[in-house]
């Protein structure tokens, strides 16, 4: 077998040794416009935003029909709240709804007030966290927790709450297509905590809720959740948020060593979707996504291949709904992890195929949802790109 490409490793998610390649192909070639690029997305996976910048920024100028590398570059701007220098990008790219929505903030771009850190309970678990959280000052509702979703909010809590919307796009899940509005939310209160001049959407599509229970306000995702050190504490059920500062930083990371957490990377892409290191029935450590947001009783779910990959027994006869997708079974795996943090016969979907490596460029093996994490406490450190779970 031959050595490795630079592409591949990268598709493989061993994404140093994929950069070292491509850096060597730029001491060769400093114009490859290819390898600036993958080194520019390599450094946004990590939040290296200097390298990403720089390396996007040049590929962009090689090549211009790149479209890829510009809404990368957008979103490395859009990850520092620098959005005016990702309009022109986003509009480049034909995005031109999130363009006139980033164009539209007036104020300080998520800017945070009140205390340095809040521990926030949440009021259900199942079928996902909820807490209680209030938009431009109205009374405070249900929002759930979604770690695979931006600001979301239904229709009318975006009337009660006066937004404007400066643009729309579509969206799209299993069962339709509707319209998604875009606006700011003027203020965003998570208990002590206030986020101003916060990018929002809004559509009438309906959100995760347990049966008998109307749908919440919204959902909070991970662009709010990256402008704090996050804490999701299934374990003892509370939603925490640290303000990004080196004392809070410190502090966690000691709280961190004394309960003896597992320290794992952490990667995020496709704007809020984040990633680390996983494994199922034994087949990894490989990329996995991170999004808590599935619904039902999915702690993992992976694709067919990777299925087979990974030795499970798929039940073809009992084919399951997983959000109006086709063709996806159910699977049991006898143990899902990452890192220490294992999942013993643990309940899970195999999809024919998933769409999702194609846009983001790379091959995961699989996704680890909320349920996976009801008795464990995940922080996402996205100063460092670190991901702690401990628990068991």
């Amino acid at each position: 077998m031959g050595v490795a490409t630079p592409d591949e490793l990268f598709k493989a998610g061993r994404f140093a040794e994929a950069d070292r390649g491509y850096a060597k192909i730029l001491a060769k070639d400093p114009d490859d416009a290819r390898a600036n690029a993958q080194r520019g997305y390599i450094a946004l996976l990590s939040n290296q935003f200097a390298d990403a910048e720089r390396f996007l920024a040049k590929a962009v100028s090689l090549a211009p029909a790149d479209l890829f590398s510009k809404r990368q570059l957008a979103d490395c701007y859009v990850r520092q709240d620098r959005f005016a220098q990702a309009v022109p990008l986003l509009r480049a790219a034909g995005i031109e709804g999130y363009a006139k929505q980033y164009e539209s903030v007036t104020g300080t771009p998520n800017e945070v007030r009140g205390s340095r850190r809040t521990r926030i309970p949440f009021t259900t678990l199942n079928p996902g966290p909820t807490i209680e959280a209030s938009v431009n000052g109205i009374e405070s509702g249900t929002f759930g927790l979604d770690t695979g979703a931006p600001l979301a909010l239904t229709m009318e809590t975006a009337e009660k709450a006066g937004l404007r919307a400066v643009s729309t796009s579509k969206g799209r899940n299993p069962q339709e297509v509707f319209t998604i509005y875009h606006g700011i939310v003027d203020s965003l209160r998570m208990g002590g905590i206030e986020l101003r001049n916060v990018p929002a959407v809004w559509h009438n599509a309906e959100m995760p809720h347990a049966l008998g229970v109307g749908q919440p306000e919204g959902v909070i995702g991970t662009t709010v959740f990256y402008h704090f050190l996050t804490t999701l504490d299934f374990a003892n059920r509370a939603l925490v948020l640290r303000r990004k500062t080196a004392a809070q930083l410190r502090a966690f990371r000691a709280e961190a060593r004394r309960a003896g957490a597992e320290r794992l990377p952490l990667w995020l892409a496709d704007t809020h979707m984040p990633h680390t290191l996983g494994s199922i029935n034994g087949y990894g450590p490989r990329v996995v996504g991170l999004d808590t947001g599935v619904e039902g009783a999915i702690q993992v779910g992976t694709d067919e291949k990777t299925a087979k990959r990974a030795g499970l027994k798929v039940d073809y006869d009992r084919p399951v709904t997983l959000g109006g997708a086709d063709e996806t079974f159910p699977f049991v795996a006898p143990e899902a992890g990452l890192g220490r943090a294992v999942s013993r016969n643990a309940y899970g979907v195999a999809i024919r195929r998933s769409g999702l490596d194609d846009r983001i460029g790379f091959e995961t093996i699989g996704n680890f949802s909320q349920e996976f994490f009801k008795t464990f406490t995940v922080t996402f450190d996205y100063v460092e790109m670190n991901l702690y779970i401990t628990g068991s």
